[in-house]
């Protein structure tokens, strides 16, 4: 990764992400409520406040600052976009990877 992409990343507008982390896991017939879990466990949002920080626009920078990290994030490995997450020298792009894997993982069948 790049310092530039890695700054595009922290600029991502969760509102412009999360429908299409939404589509891609309906897609596979998973649901809203399943992609919620997802992220209520990485990040400790619950449904209402993660509606909220959507319709608020924000970055994944704010998102990440508001967010308390779940403990057991570390524990989530693999690649995503042909870079191994737990080698991510960036902790913002580190923790999107952490969604972004979680996003798949769900959209891939795996339980809750």
């Amino acid at each position: 990764m790049t310092v530039d992409s890695d700054q595009r990343i922290a600029n991502m507008s969760l509102s412009l992400i999360y429908p299409l982390y939404l589509k891609k896991i309906i897609k596979k017939g998973r649901t809203h409520e399943e992609l919620d879990a997802v992220i209520q466990w990485l990040t400790g949002f619950d449904s209402f406040t993660l509606q909220e920080l959507i319709k608020q626009e924000i970055s994944f920078s704010v998102f990440f600052q508001k967010a308390s990290l779940n403990p057991n994030a570390s524990l989530i490995t693999g690649r995503i976009c042909g870079q191994r997450i737990e080698d991510i020298k960036n902790p913002l792009t580190q923790k999107v990877r952490y969604l972004d894997k979680l996003v798949d993982e769900l959209a891939a069948g795996k339980s809750l």
